[in-house]
């Protein structure tokens, strides 16, 4: 039985993502491929939002 160190990487990708954004690294260094669901996930986690949602827009004075 093996225990995880601080340094191994987080076990999902949207904490990959997320960890990677708080490192500094940029955003096209995900290592997923193209349309899958990890590349989504890891992409969700690194801009902290669900794909699916919009991001918020500032409100403005019409």
């Amino acid at each position: 039985m093996s225990q995880r160190s601080l340094h191994d990487p987080p076990a999902d990708p949207i904490a990959e993502g997320a960890r990677a954004r708080a490192q500094g690294r940029p955003k096209d260094a995900c290592p997923y491929p193209a349309n899958s669901a990890a590349r989504k996930a890891w992409l969700e986690g690194y801009d902290g939002a669900p794909s699916e949602r919009a991001p918020d827009l500032p409100m403005t004075d019409a």
